[in-house]
């Protein structure tokens, strides 16, 4: 085989259609457009969303409801009873947290919740705290420290 024998597969290409190059094409005088009427014109037809006069598909369905707040802050929640696997006296970050395998990312928001019971001292770190986490934390001797978000 040599580069002159090679050749596209059969029907994989196609010749160009030229339009309107007299009428032994087939193709001649209105070059496949009819007779007048907006589709014969330059330009012509209309847009995708109009659908003939029918109220188009975009506003036949219901409507968005509110919006969407794009500064909305997204918290990985911790539960206080979660934090009772610590030893007394440890520091609680997110970082040991991810570390842990309590959160998957550490640069994300974190908030203490209150489910469970907690035993042990800690000094947590969090972003946020529930008011029933900051009370069972400070009860069993801990310390918390609300991080910047």
């Amino acid at each position: 085989m040599k580069l002159n024998d090679l050749r596209p597969d059969e029907g994989s290409k196609k010749k160009r259609k030229r339009v309107g190059r007299g009428t032994g094409s087939g193709h001649g005088k209105t070059a496949g457009r009819g007779t007048k009427g907006q589709g014969a014109r330059s330009g012509g037809g209309k847009g995708p969303y109009f659908e003939g006069g029918q109220l188009p598909l975009a506003r036949r369905l219901p409507y968005k409801r509110g919006f969407t707040n794009i500064n909305k802050i997204i918290y990985q929640p911790v539960n206080v009873g979660d934090l009772a696997g610590f030893e007394d006296g440890t520091e609680v970050t997110p970082v040991v947290l991810t570390f842990v395998g309590l959160l998957k990312k550490p640069d994300v928001p974190v908030v203490i919740l209150g489910d469970g019971d907690l035993a042990v001292a800690l000094d947590v770190k969090a972003h946020r705290f529930s008011k029933n986490a900051q009370e069972k934390i400070e009860k069993a001797g801990g310390k918390i420290e609300v991080l910047p978000v």
